[in-house]
């Protein structure tokens, strides 16, 4: 085997949560949703949000904004637009201009 397949086989594993996750919405967008109608209060719907958190946030944080999601859709929430945060930049995008260990804003000199 090659490094490359070794590397395509290690991705695939470390994407399959997320692609049962996403098959298993998928199949519930097919089958359950249409028998309940239209009840979303929300736009896009609860399920679609979940496809689209796990796509942008990964397996984790992509389920934990769903649930939050499905908590939020509740009587007395008034619904609307509510879009997938944007993910967050890598750590080493993040750190540009912030201060290193040394270096600490609001520190004085010496």
């Amino acid at each position: 085997m090659t490094t490359s397949t070794l590397g395509h086989g290690r991705e695939a594993l470390r994407n399959l949560p997320a692609a049962v996750l996403i098959g298993v919405l998928r199949v519930y967008q097919t089958v359950i949703s249409p028998l309940t109608g239209p009840t979303c209060k929300y736009y896009p719907s609860c399920s679609q949000y979940a496809i689209i958190a796990i796509r942008t946030h990964g397996t984790l944080r992509g389920t934990g904004l769903a649930l939050w999601r499905i908590l939020r859709c509740n009587p007395w929430s008034l619904g609307g637009v509510d879009d997938v945060p944007p993910a967050r930049a890598k750590h080493a995008d993040a750190d540009v201009g912030a201060p290193t260990t040394h270096e600490h804003r609001g520190a004085a000199r010496h």
